[in-house]
């Protein structure tokens, strides 16, 4: 029996490749001689690198990067190999990830995505000319300024004084010089992994719906949607394209926004690390497919890691499981998606035991599983467990 692995991370407990490990480890219990294929699984946001790199046999490259707030950090990002040749795979989450900043430090105004510029900069010092960029989870909200810094733009307050690309220097902008752009780029393609379809300004734009999460009062709100509203402006003004409503250009804090101006496609997250890795295909010769992630409710079915593999099991005609961490409000709407949705907590505990003993009860519940399924004579192999 072929079993493909596909699950999300499990936030703040496993990442994607070790959710896939323990699965395994549960499965073999049961079913010593079961085949299983990992393909771990991201939407973008943390995990979107190691999660393509594990799953397509990549590589990855250090490097020092600038952090959220200005100061160098150790980075990284992946190498993989398509069709169309190498690609570098990179996301927003491990360069400047909300984690990344104390909660006592969290401020947009003070946070930079210069750092995601430093390794596009990196990745086309090897010669890469194709990207991935996963977005998510970041700290920022500065409309991508500061990536695009690092790449060559220029930014200037009405004094003439240079903005090196903070959320603070969105109120400042007076004028942007795009003539000093890497010229690198015009031979790159971007394509930009998201879970969000945020527009860049409004009420579901970056600044109103994510700016409070990382930190913004409601004056920082104010004050960055008419200063993010006026950047708008002066770049449609310089490209005679006006991308701020596109769905995801207010990913990132307006990062997607940014990606969009160099020509970059933003498209699900998970569809591009399920691409990547050549999901559909191996769900093609699987007999099961298991997924999950850390908390599943209604709002899974909102484009995450998990509903996208459901849906590809659905049409390869193949049997899914969803494991997760815990069911939550509109569990029950996944129901017809699954052959069974099952929670990895049993009974009621306090998040510290619920983290700590998280890949126990994730082995148990993917063992009960598979005890499940042969038990109800779903495989004849001879060698099951009695």
């Amino acid at each position: 029996m072929r079993f493909v692995l596909a699950p999300d991370s499990y936030k703040g407990t496993m990442s994607a490749v070790r959710v896939c490990e323990v699965m395994s480890r549960a499965i073999l219990a049961e079913l010593p001689g079961a085949q299983i294929d990992r393909v771990p699984m991201a939407d973008g946001g943390e995990g979107t690198v190691e999660a393509i790199v594990a799953a397509t046999n990549g590589r990855v490259v250090e490097l020092e990067a600038t952090g959220p707030l200005g100061i160098p950090v150790a980075a990284r990002f992946g190498v993989i190999e398509r069709e169309d040749g190498p690609c570098a795979v990179l996301e927003a989450a491990s360069l400047f990830g909300l984690p990344m900043v104390g909660e006592a430090d969290r401020n947009p105004l003070n946070a930079t995505s210069r750092g995601l510029g430093d390794a596009i900069r990196a990745a086309l010092d090897l010669g890469l000319r194709s990207f991935v960029v996963g977005l998510g989870g970041s700290a920022t909200n500065d409309g991508g300024i500061g990536m695009l810094a690092a790449l060559g733009v220029r930014f200037y307050n009405a004094g003439g004084k240079e903005l090196p690309g903070f959320g603070r220097d969105l109120p400042e902008l007076d004028r942007i010089d795009w003539t000093c752009l890497d010229e690198r780029i015009g031979a790159c393609s971007f394509l930009i992994a998201s879970d969000v379809d945020n527009p860049l300004l409004g009420q579901r734009g970056a600044t109103r719906v994510f700016g409070p999460q990382k930190g913004a009062g409601e004056d920082v709100v104010e004050r960055l949607e008419a200063a993010m509203s006026a950047y708008a402006e002066k770049m449609k003004a310089l490209s005679g394209s006006d991308l701020g409503d596109e769905p995801g250009a207010g990913a990132a804090g307006g990062i997607g926004f940014a990606l969009l101006h160099l020509g970059g496609k933003i498209v699900q997250g998970a569809r591009v690390v399920g691409e990547a890795s050549g999901l559909q295909a191996r769900i093609a010769g699987a007999d099961w497919v298991v997924t999950g992630e850390g908390s599943s409710d209604g709002q899974t079915l909102s484009g995450k890691a998990p509903f996208y593999v459901a849906r590809l099991a659905e049409a390869a005609g193949k049997p899914a499981l969803l494991v997760s961490g815990s069911l939550g409000e509109g569990w029950e709407r996944l129901l017809p998606h699954y052959a069974g949705c099952f929670s990895t907590v049993t009974r009621p505990v306090g998040l510290d035991e619920a983290l700590r003993r998280a890949e126990a009860n994730l082995h148990a519940a993917v063992r009960n599983a598979v005890k499940l399924i042969v038990r109800a004579g779903r495989t004849n192999f001879s060698d099951t467990n009695p």
